[in-house]
């Protein structure tokens, strides 16, 4: 594997509101040697939200990552139990291109990052006669990231 000098960050936290959150992101990577290929640091055509702006966003990511030697995925609950939808896109596919991707999750403990304790803790969650948690409305909660009973 080549040596990697350029890493796309994805994730809610490279768009933080906070200016001195991105700034310390971009210093760690810089103090350990990477190039941080950061999207606030992209420029746009489109000014408005549109669909032309949804694409041109879209296709700056995917560029981003095609020219980063790695990805880093910030997969921390966001705005709910589940993480940011499109960052997941940028963990499943650059290591078809031999790509390194490393993924992450901002929580305080391994409980946290469990995702029947965070679905329970938002909209509640009990397990069903056979042993399926299912969410408030009935519907399954992925089986992978529940055990069953």
């Amino acid at each position: 594997m080549p040596r990697i000098r350029s890493i796309h960050l994805a994730g809610p936290m490279v768009r933080h509101p906070q200016a001195a959150v991105l700034a310390e992101i971009r210093l760690l990577c810089e103090a350990a040697g990477f190039h941080p290929m950061i999207p606030a640091d992209e420029v746009l055509t489109e000014t408005e939200p549109s669909e032309a702006m949804a694409r041109e966003i879209y296709a700056s990511r995917i560029a981003s990552v095609r020219r980063a030697d790695a990805v880093i995925v910030d997969l921390s609950p966001f705005r709910g139990p589940h993480c940011d939808p499109p960052p997941p896109s940028r963990r499943g596919w650059p290591p078809a291109s031999a790509k390194a991707v490393f993924a992450y999750m901002n929580v305080p403990s391994e409980d946290e990052a469990e995702l029947c304790a965070r679905v329970d803790a938002y909209v509640g969650a009990e397990r069903d006669a056979d042993g399926l948690w299912r969410d408030v409305q009935g519907f399954e909660i992925e089986t992978m990231a529940c055990p069953r009973a």
